[in-house]
């Protein structure tokens, strides 16, 4: 380490500097933001709008030449195209296993030879079960029934599918076939009501496999000979006449062998699996569909049809040509059976009407995915044809007054596009009102409608006879739920439209059905959803709370859905200017403390980051005017209410210090009153849990203590300021780079306040704390200790470059011509600056020691007169950073010429700025 004998600071004159480098000005004639003027042949009354057309460049838009830049490709979006169907099953899958989920065991009247292993796996399977289930397996077992673990049975279809894959690529694909054969023969079974969406997710995944293997198979043989050579390439759109015979008679065998299957299911199931491969044979392989639907009347099991059906949907997709024929025929079958099923009042399942709302439930899926297959891409006059096919429309125009299974109108009804909903939403809802059987809750189609006439802006007398039926019809529920179920959904066309009486009116109907029944807690998200619209569609508090019944139904909230409306009432209050009122501080203060004391039961995980910036933008927005006590005693009270929220607490000694600053800048404020605002910041400011948050309060807090001029509290806050370094664990509490650069920031910030405090110990203290901090990264060292160099520099000029409080003198006026105190200044430089050169010596990082010996090369060079035992060190430090930066760097190029001209005065500078 160098020895530094002879060291000056540099002189500095700060207005000189200041206006050397100030860039020069001109007044502008208009602002640089502005539009464009619009040419003078423009008579002047149409400049405002000139003003306001599209004329305007905006920097940040993308330019005309590169407008086309910006469309989709033509080839891509054909591509994603020919892959959507294949999502969309993926997702479809996905969702329904979600919405049947599987219990752990499931019960099979007989266990099918295909589930079975060998005898001594399946002991061993069954060992490892759960005691429990082992007890349940005997129970089962002596009533005559086979009980197997789902996870044992979804592993076993895995290892099926595993197994046929084997056999075909070992060219048994006979073997492949008949397992193929065995696992479609599972769908027959539908005993276990829960399990079988899965069960039907799993086969079809395996049905797909087979049918994919058998393409590649025929495909394979179209474009090579038995020897290999290529025979041809075939395109995406080929047609039946390119395939070789070779080819077409294996294909006719895979068709033949699966024809001769004996069961019905299996037999369909595995000839839609290969159902593409028809291309091979025919150019229209979509004529086959209808024969399949016909197969499908075969099959008996409601459930069993319908899924058939689902599979068919979904292997049609992936033919070339569109046919929504047999999807039409499918939906008028699964309608006619489920209205069979719905008239029929005998079971030999025990609860008929039980066991006949499973059945729909698990049929649900399969009209809701095929009337999305139907509606995709239609035009108008084809969604006629449609409707007019599934029996809702005569003569293609208008809707039939006819009896519809309410399941099958829901979903028509989703699909249909919005246009035919608006306008034929009377006979839809005469539709509605008609189907009143079991599958479907009758009040769901109603809100269904209500969503739908929202999705576009519908005709006001539309709206009005639409809205005027349904107010009448819910006026006859009973339960609270239905009636809120279907008035979230008409809320919105109502606010539109601004329907006053029919609002006074629903809200009037929920008080009475809440106060005759009490509110539920399944009732709680219907009429969350409600309030909430109320308060987005109102810009005014007032206006809402105002609201008949308002008030009364927020009192009968609870749980999770009242914080929510909560929240909504606290953000729109905070939404725009202070707020002074008592009453209304009061209530959004009652407001908080209910989110605040309810923050743990909360499930949404952002929750607490929300609640705790809606509370400290409330607490900023107060104002309690020239009653700054009272402010202050507001402050107290949000101290003892919300003490769960550091970022609260850091909102009150924000709101705390700028009340001490409004104070000073009254005259009739005492200095008494400045000191509670000081005081209430120094006891809030250790109950915040982050140590660099509360270096930059106490900081903060000190800076106004000194403005106040309170020098004794702005000592004290200072030295807790630097204590908090102390504690602070740059690895543990600082992880991010973001996270030391700001503490970084903040220690250069109390360096720049320094200036002014009359006091030399606290740069001092400063330097010991980052030396103990042996864990400090030297980086940050470097940084640190470059700012307490430059602050010592300007603490020895003869006029500080600022003052705070011209009542208190600074280190200029305290130490004006003391020699021992410049001297004191220069010694404590010299440590700093040996400490300062070893840190930059010890990064391990070339990229960062460059960076930072070019930081401490221009430190010195800005400090100190140049002499020659400084040019050596400014020298080796500039050496350091070329040996890790490029010869061209900037910042390395900057700091040549920069040392060069501070050392002009001596022997010509320390080297060329190209070198």
């Amino acid at each position: 380490m160098l020895p530094f004998h002879s060291m000056e600071f540099r002189p500095r004159n700060y207005s000189a500097e200041h206006q050397s480098h100030a860039l020069p000005r001109s007044r502008a004639d208009s602002h640089p933001l502005s539009a464009p003027p619009s040419p003078p042949l423009v008579p002047q009354v149409n400049v405002v709008v000139d003003c306001e057309n599209t004329d305007f460049f905006d920097p940040l838009r993308r330019s005309e030449d590169g407008a086309n830049t910006a469309l989709p490709d033509a080839d891509n979006s054909s591509r994603a195209a020919d892959h959507q169907p294949t999502k969309e099953w993926t997702s479809f899958r996905r969702l329904l296993m979600q919405r049947f989920p599987v219990s752990k065991m499931v019960s099979l009247s007989s266990m099918p030879d295909v589930l079975m292993r060998s005898g001594k796996s399946h002991e061993k399977s069954s060992t490892s079960m759960h005691l429990e289930e082992l007890d349940d397996s005997r129970k089962f077992e002596d009533e005559g029934v086979k009980v197997i673990t789902w996870q044992e049975y979804v592993s076993r279809l895995h290892e099926l599918k595993d197994e046929i894959n084997r056999s075909w690529l070992a060219e048994d694909r006979i073997t492949s076939l008949k397992l193929s054969i065995k696992v479609a023969k599972l769908l027959m079974d539908t005993s276990v009501s829960e399990f079988y969406p899965t069960l039907f997710v799993l086969v079809t995944d395996i049905m797909d496999m087979i049918g994919d293997l058998v393409w590649q198979r025929i495909k394979q043989k179209a474009e090579f000979a038995e020897d290999g050579t290529l025979l041809c390439n075939l395109p995406e759109n080929f047609e039946a006449i390119d395939i070789c015979a070779d080819a077409k008679e294996t294909c006719n065998n895979w068709f033949c062998k699966i024809g001769a299957v004996q069961e019905l299911l299996p037999r369909i199931y595995l000839e839609l699996a290969i159902l593409p491969c028809r291309r091979f044979l025919l150019d229209q392989p979509a004529d086959g569909l209808q024969r399949l639907v016909m197969m499908t009347r075969g099959l008996g099991d409601p459930v069993a049809s319908a899924y058939c059906r689902l599979y068919m949907a979904h292997c049609a997709q992936k033919l070339p040509a569109r046919d929504i024929g047999y999807l039409i025929t499918c939906v008028n079958d699964i309608r006619i059976i489920l209205m069979q099923m719905l008239s029929a009042k005998e079971s030999s399942r025990g609860n008929v009407e039980r066991y006949k709302k499973l059945q729909v439930s698990q049929m649900e899926p399969t009209i809701e995915y095929i009337m999305k297959c139907i509606f995709n891409g239609l035009s108008q006059r084809q969604v006629s044809e449609v409707l007019a096919e599934l029996g809702f429309m005569k003569n293609q125009q208008d809707f039939c007054s006819v009896s519809c299974v309410s399941v099958v109108l829901h979903h028509l009804l989703k699909e249909l596009p919005i246009d035919v909903v608006t306008s034929n939403a009377l006979q839809i809802l005469h539709l509605i009102e008609f189907s009143k059987d079991s599958s479907f809750d009758q009040h769901m189609n109603y809100r269904l409608l209500g969503f739908r006439l929202y999705e576009s802006k519908s005709p006001v007398d539309i709206v009005n006879a639409v809205l005027d039926k349904v107010i009448k019809v819910i006026a006859q529920f009973e339960s609270l739920d239905e009636y809120l179920k279907v008035v979230d959904a008409y809320a919105d066309l109502i606010l539109q439209n601004q329907m006053d009486n029919l609002l006074n009116t629903i809200l009037e109907g929920i008080s009475e059905l809440a106060r005759n029944k009490g509110v539920t807690e399944d009732e709680m998200p219907s009429l969350q959803s409600l309030l909430v619209k109320l308060l987005s569609h109102f810009k005014c508090l007032e206006d809402v709370f105002s609201l008949n019944r308002f008030p009364e139904l927020l009192d009968v909230m609870y749980g999770n859905s009242r914080d929510v409306v909560f929240l909504h009432i606290l953000n729109m209050a905070t939404r725009n200017g202070c707020i002074s009122d008592e009453t209304r501080i009061q209530l959004l203060f009652e407001i908080c403390q209910t989110l605040h004391d309810n923050l743990e039961l909360m499930n949404v995980k952002d929750d607490d980051s929300q609640v705790a910036h809606s509370i400290s933008r409330f607490v900023y927005m107060v104002d309690h005017g020239e009653e700054m006590e009272r402010h202050l005693a507001f402050l107290v009270d949000c101290r003892g209410a919300f003490g769960k929220l550091n970022e609260l607490k850091e909102a009150l000694v924000h709101s705390s210090n700028s009340l001490a600053i409004q104070a000073l800048k009254c005259a009739k404020k005492h200095l008494s009153f400045v000191k509670s605002c000081i005081t209430f910041s120094e006891v809030t400011i250790p109950s915040i849990s982050t140590q660099g948050r509360q270096f930059d309060l106490y900081l903060e807090t000190a800076e106004v203590a000194f403005l106040g001029g309170l020098i004794s509290h702005s000592d004290g806050l200072i030295d807790s300021a630097i204590g908090c370094l102390r504690t602070i664990d740059i690895l543990d509490g600082f992880r991010t780079p973001t996270d030391v650069e700001g503490l970084v920031s903040s220690i250069r910030k109390l360096c720049g306040f320094l200036i002014v405090v009359p006091a030399t110990s606290f740069p001092n203290n400063l330097f010991t704390l980052t030396i103990s901090q042996s864990r400090c990264e030297p980086k940050m060292r470097t940084r640190i200790f470059s700012a307490i160099i430059l602050l010592f520099t300007t603490l020895s000029q003869k006029t500080l470059p600022y003052h705070a409080n011209i009542q208190i003198p600074g280190n200029d006026m305290l130490y004006y011509g003391d020699s021992s105190y410049k001297q004191e200044l220069v010694s404590l430089s010299k440590l700093v600056l040996e400490n300062l050169l070893s840190a930059v010596q010890q990064e391990r990082s070339k990229a960062v020691r460059g960076i930072i010996a070019l930081e401490a090369c221009n430190c010195i060079a800005s400090s100190f007169m140049v002499s020659n035992e400084l040019l050596t060190v400014c020298h080796t430090l500039i050496e350091t950073a070329k040996s890790c930066l490029s010869s061209q760097h900037k910042y390395l190029r900057s700091t040549i010429q920069f040392v060069n001209k501070q050392s002009s005065a001596s022997a010509g500078g320390i080297m060329s700025s190209s070198a």
